[in-house]
């Protein structure tokens, strides 16, 4: 299934996915300008720790593009819904459409999701079954690019030897100290919160139930864990391999899921 293009029209979503790029922008441009580079060329770290950098960085940057304008699993107006499979549909009392059951309405979209999760401002988008796998390696990829970030913030004045030579550019020179505890400080707040986020996400993910879902807290056993967690995340992700689980150059590739599985609100 590829992915098709979608575009929520939110200012306040713009707004959010602008800062989260001017983050990524800030310390992709200057902490390899500060940091990286001088310290390599006077041999104090290695290529591959600024390769590895600039890995993270840029998977970061790839999947956050790929979770904002990708499809989450909008319902088409008038879905096809196949004979053996209609008992598994629901009527949605929001948009009076024909839903397949652990569906959910956005009212921000203004249609319904597949397997919503929620809708996030940060990336000005739904979570659903079709971009839930770009969202988790989002998450997964800004802890490792902000953790990386902070621990060169820190060996740069308490481990690494004082840079014999003055950074060229003057206004880097002049404000580096103002330029990295700025990007501590955003390190320190993203880490944080994306932490938890991927903590739910993952327990979410475990247990087979959605953020929707535990909200709702209607069925008793909507908690308990129906499937083998390999299962579960191979069907998020699209896949069994579980090297593609973390590359977000691909297409996902929906696996079929017995009904019998399936809970719902």
């Amino acid at each position: 299934m590829g992915q098709r293009i979608h575009f929520v029209v939110d200012p306040q979503g713009w707004c959010c996915l602008g800062l989260i790029i001017f983050v990524w922008l800030y310390n992709t441009v200057f902490i390899p300008k500060v940091i990286l580079f001088p310290h390599y060329e006077e041999g104090n770290i290695s290529v591959v720790a600024v390769l590895c950098y600039y890995f993270c960085s840029l998977f970061c940057i790839a999947s956050l593009f790929r979770a904002s304008v990708a499809d989450p699993g909008k319902l088409p107006e008038n879905p096809k819904i196949p004979i053996t499979e209609r008992e598994h549909w629901e009527l949605c009392n929001k948009c009076n459409m024909m839903r397949p059951k652990r569906s959910h309405h956005c009212s921000r979209c203004g249609h319904c999701v597949r397997r919503m999760d929620h809708h996030c401002p940060w990336i000005n988008n739904c979570v659903g079954e079709d971009n839930h796998w770009l969202f988790l390696q989002l998450c997964f990829y800004t802890q490792i690019l902000s953790s990386y970030t902070l621990i060169l913030d820190f060996c740069h004045y308490y481990y690494f030897l004082p840079l014999k030579k003055e950074n060229w550019d003057v206004f880097v020179f002049r404000h580096e100290l103002a330029l990295l505890r700025i990007s501590a400080f955003m390190g320190l707040i993203i880490l944080g919160g994306i932490s938890r986020l991927f903590y739910t996400q993952l327990m979410g993910i475990f247990t087979d139930t959605t953020s929707i879902e535990k909200m709702s807290n209607c069925c008793e056993d909507i908690s308990r864990p129906r499937k083998p967690w390999q299962q579960t995340f191979s069907e998020v992700f699209g896949t069994h391999w579980k090297i593609l689980w973390f590359i977000p150059f691909r297409q996902r590739q929906p696996l079929r899921v017995p009904y019998h599985f399936a809970n719902h609100v």
